[in-house]
């Protein structure tokens, strides 16, 4: 629900923020085992997308941090 000037509450903040937080840790999750199978199956390819999809998730994680240090 939205409050004064289409602001979220804090609890739909705080809902949002643990939202993207589950988002990007399973991001990180599947781009680890990406990588693992990669590795086993000698696919450079799939080992690849891991790390991409890994280093994609440590940036948005960043991110979060940046907007909890900030209170968004």
């Amino acid at each position: 629900m939205l409050g004064r000037k289409g602001q979220a509450s804090l609890e739909e903040r705080f809902i949002m923020g643990l939202d993207d937080k589950i988002k990007n840790k399973t991001e990180d999750m599947t781009g680890k085992a990406k990588e693992a199978t990669g590795k086993a199956t000698d696919d450079e390819q799939l080992e690849a997308e891991g790390k991409t999809d890994q280093s994609k998730s440590d940036i948005k994680q960043a991110g979060e941090k940046v907007k909890d240090a900030f209170g968004h």
